[in-house]
């Protein structure tokens, strides 16, 4: 499906977007079969930035490698200078998908404003690879995000043209949601619950796994995506 709401930067590979939920669990089975079917042959780079684990990316690895048969490498990058390391980025350049495991939004911005980051990650999508975003690190692609401390609103990396993204959402409790598009610049709102998942693609292209909910107005009512 299109939307003419839903835009990201141009690329001919996909930007996954996913809600949350515990892998171990098997919450995300469906959202990661969906992008997983999008990326091509090849190991699986994964950023443990946001939470800043050493185990987070040996535990997803072994989820991947039982769940779909894929193989996956933690990327070390951890702090500024991390992002720096020429080693780094080439591995990101050579994964045929690189995930950003959930955590703290405000520590993994930090990271991506190193622009070698931020732009390797870009190479990616747009060539025909994948970046998958989780949670609390899927919330930084919008012009804005809720910062943790005090909620205040923090630049994102404007992946999502005018768009904002709220993660584990409940369209029962919209208020964060609303708020943030209330900032400069923001036309649209994103609220995705655990497990579901919005995958955008070349020239348009949206898939939806579960339901994710659209606001085109602060005031307005949601349109569902199924």
């Amino acid at each position: 499906m299109t939307h003419s709401l839903l835009q990201r930067i141009p690329g001919d590979g996909w930007l996954a977007l996913l809600g949350g939920g515990e892998f171990s669990f098997g919450e995300t089975l469906e959202a990661d079969r969906a992008w997983l079917a999008k990326a091509p042959t090849g190991g699986i780079g994964f950023l443990p930035t946001a939470s800043g684990s050493d185990e987070y990316g040996g535990h997803f690895a072994d989820y991947l490698r039982e769940s779909f048969d894929r193989e996956v490498a933690t990327i070390p990058v951890y702090r500024k200078r991390d992002a720096r390391r020429g080693k780094n980025l080439q591995r990101i350049a050579g994964s045929s998908a690189v995930y950003l495991g959930g955590g703290v939004a405000d520590d993994l911005m930090e990271v991506l404003q190193e622009v070698s980051l931020a732009e390797a990650l870009r190479k990616k999508m747009d060539t025909e690879g994948v970046v998958v975003l989780i949670a609390a690190a899927a919330q930084t692609v919008g012009e804005v995000f809720r910062g943790l401390i005090g909620g205040n609103a923090i630049a994102g990396l404007g992946w999502l043209p005018g768009g904002v993204v709220e993660t584990n959402f409940d369209p029962g409790h919209d208020r964060r949601l609303r708020e943030l598009m209330s900032q400069n610049g923001v036309r649209w709102g994103l609220g995705l619950p655990a497990g579901s998942a919005l995958l955008l693609g070349p020239e348009g292209a949206v898939e939806s796994v579960g339901i994710s909910f659209l606001l085109a107005d602060s005031d307005g009512d949601f349109t569902v995506l199924e």
